[in-house]
């Protein structure tokens, strides 16, 4: 007598003895590590082997000529030093600006907190794409365009609202008497801030930190906007340019799409504990 196997009653009976967080787990990595392992794998493989039939997941002849295009068709040295400056100098200010309004909203007793908390909540919802005229049209009229500037400013206004909500759930966890204390001895409210405040919220500040370079680093639209210059061209921008009229090298452009990958990798690894903390950490204080 044969024995009928009764089909899975959903598509998740499959997992049903399986942890769910193994789970979620599992598909976070995938998500996040296939297309980084895709576009490593593409840029060891030779033009040939990339489009050859059966498709090939790992390269068969490995070979670094596509680093070498890449820095020698497009000055990537430069694209990767203009990003690099953007980034740092629109983090650097992002966090100052938004220490000190994070620090207003924790501390001071403002009448409408919540309907600020509100308004930065809706500003961080707005579609880039919808801000790019008004940014281009202020830009030009300050004379900004073609200019690290036009870049440091839009960028940390961008960063501004989430890095304030991450610092103010921070800095509501941190007792006021410590700031009263260093007042006492003699700190100014900006000096107990800086000097009392801002240390014992290292995890929130290295976490909103790395957004706001990420996120500058990352930007495309408002970078080929507003800088028609080739010597201020951005990594986002100077990728692009890879491509021919009728031909897409994607192995040149997998190896140069390495080469930015790698800074951000870097910083998060060394940061890693910082930020993972500055997270968990934020979602519960306040």
């Amino acid at each position: 007598m044969s024995t009928v196997t009764a089909a899975p009653s959903s598509p998740f009976a499959l997992f049903s003895g399986t942890p769910l967080r193994l789970i979620a787990a599992g598909v976070l990595l995938l998500n996040g590590l296939f297309p980084a392992v895709w576009i490593l794998f593409t840029s060891l493989k030779t033009e040939a082997e990339l489009t050859a039939l059966p498709i090939t997941w790992a390269p068969h002849a490995p070979t670094l000529a596509n680093y070498a295009m890449a820095f020698s068709d497009q000055p990537l040295l430069l694209f990767l030093f203009n990003s690099f400056m953007v980034a740092l100098l629109s983090t650097a200010l992002t966090l100052f600006v938004s220490v000190l309004a994070a620090y207003a909203l924790a501390r001071l007793n403002l009448t409408y907190r919540g309907l600020i908390l509100s308004l930065i909540i809706a500003v961080s919802t707005f579609p880039l794409v919808t801000l790019l005229v008004p940014l281009f049209e202020i830009m030009r009229a300050l004379g900004l365009l073609n200019s690290w500037t036009a870049l440091v400013l839009p960028y940390t206004v961008l960063s501004l609202p989430v890095c304030t909500l991450i610092l103010v759930s921070f800095f509501e966890g941190i007792p006021q008497d410590l700031e009263n204390a260093a007042m006492i001895d003699g700190c100014t409210r900006l000096g107990a801030l800086f000097k009392v405040v801002v240390p014992l919220c290292a995890p929130g500040v290295f976490t909103a930190g790395i957004l706001a370079f990420v996120n500058a680093w990352d930007e495309f639209l408002l970078a080929l906007s507003f800088n028609s210059n080739p010597a201020l061209r951005t990594l986002p921008v100077g990728i692009q340019l890879y491509q021919g009229e009728f031909s897409f090298p994607w192995p040149v452009i997998s190896a140069a799409l390495v080469v930015g990958i790698v800074p951000v990798a870097v910083l998060i690894v060394i940061f890693q504990e910082r930020v993972v903390s500055g997270l968990t950490a934020g979602s519960i204080k306040g």
